[in-house]
């Protein structure tokens, strides 16, 4: 498992680059999730959301951590039926929320989890 930084860098970047980034980040990958070439780039982006929010570092999965991604083929159906789609409503509605001090908790909660619900990535 990656060591996470600490939450005063984390908090840092969030406040100086990650408020604003992160918005640009989302809308570049789901521009190249609708282009049939740039789905796998849009993908990748995607899940470096939790990342560029907050310096967040990907978990690792084994087996003490309940398991490993679900496979390729699952994630790839579940992106073309509902991670394109549902993806963009999760992603704007978390960016709503980051603007209000009492949604800001939910919001990066909801874009910590934006890799799941685009395809079914676990970060």
């Amino acid at each position: 498992m990656a060591e996470q930084r600490s939450f005063l860098a984390r908090a840092l970047w969030f406040v100086v680059v990650g408020w604003w980034a992160t918005p640009v980040l989302v809308n570049v990958a789901w521009f190249l999730n609708v282009t049939v070439v740039g789905i796998p780039i849009g993908i990748k982006l995607i899940n470096l959301v939790p990342t560029a929010l907050t310096l967040k570092e990907p978990r690792s999965l084994d087996a003490e951590d309940g398991g490993s991604q679900h496979g390729l083929l699952l994630r790839a159906v579940y992106f073309v039926l509902v991670g394109w789609w549902a993806s963009l409503l999760w992603a704007n509605l978390a960016a709503f929320l980051a603007v209000t001090v009492v949604g800001l908790p939910v919001a990066i909660w909801m874009f910590g989890t934006l890799p799941y619900v685009t395809s079914l990535y676990r970060f």
